[in-house]
């Protein structure tokens, strides 16, 4: 059985995001030794890195490939919805990403706005996973 190309592409991605995640956590532990004032936005970024760039796409692309087929002529479901889901989880978290840090040194209304949208971009993305994965899951 062949790995879905949404499968991979939520895989590779949460590997890179692993990095990513792993590469500000080394920052945040050099932060003391170095004297690092400004990197306390980093933080949030950190894990969200974690939560949503590593653990929940590598999540959501075993489930898209794993779970038990919705029907024979679309056995994962809706694919646009798979990937949307991939979309709005990505976006959600590069915006974050950027505004957090930036929201954290100088607060201002356009970077909380951005983090307001950031979150509820998210939000929509776990909604797809769950439209779109909820069928899945049913007695035999």
């Amino acid at each position: 059985m062949a790995v879905p190309t949404l499968t991979r592409w939520f895989i590779k991605t949460s590997f890179v995001y692993l990095a990513l995640a792993l590469a500000v956590g080394l920052l945040l532990a050099l932060q003391p030794i170095f004297r690092l004032t400004t990197l306390g936005g980093l933080f949030p970024v950190y894990i969200h890195l974690l939560v949503f760039g590593w653990l929940t796409q590598l999540v959501f692309g075993v489930v898209y490939w794993m779970f038990p087929k919705y029907s024979t002529e679309k056995p994962r479901g809706n694919e646009s919805l798979g990937w949307w889901t991939y979309v709005l989880l990505n976006v959600g978290l590069l915006l974050r990403a950027i505004a957090e840090p930036v929201n954290s040194v100088q607060p201002n209304p356009v970077t909380g706005w951005i983090l307001v949208i950031s979150a509820i971009i998210q939000f929509g993305a776990g909604l797809t996973f769950v439209v779109n994965s909820w069928p899945r899951v049913r007695e035999r």
